[in-house]
């Protein structure tokens, strides 16, 4: 199976300083993460090709992913980052796609879950940049908390020309074991058809400590049956992942969670939906 792995990030603290790794809870992580280090856990979990997702809301760490991806036979696509706020979005666009590894940008995303105003993706300005992705023919990756969905519904409905990826089932809380009023309003975002969503990230939301599969299963059936296998693919979300699993831990847990699916379900998850979605070049 040519496996994707649709949702990994990388950074360098000598280049870059990461304040969101600030606090014990982020010790395991706060180091640097590069294309060398990814590329290892990648083939000993028989991966062959990644989304390289932006982490910080600054140009010029897009600029840099898009020069890894050039480089890298690994790396097939970029989902970076550019104020949508701006009036110049279509030429903000237009200069990545002109840098190095510029034909790499497939999608742009936000950190929309650190928005104090559960409405931001309503906002006119927003949307204003939402349909310059679109005219573009790139994607929108969605990381949103389960009480913005609401807005996320709306937008998604607002923008039928553009296609849209929600990011890690768009954090449900694995941890404490409910479902609800998250299954419900993902069911609600599902039945928008240019919505995909990332079966990713569940491991940090549940018991980073004393997780299993069985806990996850509830979550990953609800993605199932909302958006059927065929909307949904494969992210590890390394290296955030190794607050709670090894990449390998998390690639298996993703394959248990798949077992029930027929081999093109299966192929659809593990890569065939990412490559399609973000109309990666062929390997």
């Amino acid at each position: 199976m040519n496996t994707i792995d649709a949702h990994h990030h990388l950074w360098d603290l000598s280049r870059r300083a990461q304040p969101w790794l600030d606090g014990p809870r982020m010790a395991a992580i706060r180091r640097t993460f590069a294309v060398r280090d990814y590329a290892a856990v990648a083939a000993a979990a028989g991966v062959s090709r990644s989304i390289l997702v932006q982490v910080l809301p600054d140009a010029q760490e897009t600029r840099e992913f898009l020069a890894v991806a050039a480089g890298s036979r690994l790396v097939a696509g970029v989902v970076g980052w550019l104020d949508l706020t701006a009036a110049d979005v279509a030429q903000t666009l237009a200069g990545l796609r002109e840098a190095p590894g510029g034909d790499r940008l497939v999608g742009v995303r936000h950190l929309v879950q650190g928005e104090p105003d559960p409405r931001w993706l309503c906002r006119a300005d927003v949307r204003r940049g939402l349909r310059a992705l679109a005219d573009a023919g790139l994607c929108y990756d969605l990381l949103t908390l389960p009480h913005q969905l609401p807005a996320a519904i709306e937008t998604v409905r607002a923008l039928p020309q553009l296609t849209f990826v929600l990011d890690h089932l768009s954090k449900p809380p694995i941890a404490s074991g409910r479902l609800e009023p998250w299954a419900t309003l993902l069911r609600e975002l599902a039945a928008e058809p240019n919505v995909y969503c990332k079966l990713s990230g569940m491991v940090t939301e549940a018991d980073q400590d004393h997780w299993t599969v069985a806990d996850l299963q509830r979550y990953a059936q609800t993605g199932f049956e909302a958006f059927g296998a065929h909307r949904l693919m494969f992210g590890s979300d390394w290296p955030v992942c190794l607050l709670a699993a090894s990449y390998g831990q998390v690639v298996d847990a993703a394959r248990e969670l798949t077992a029930g699916l027929s081999p093109g379900e299966r192929a659809a998850v593990f890569g065939a939906t990412a490559a399609r979605v973000y109309a990666l070049a062929e390997s």
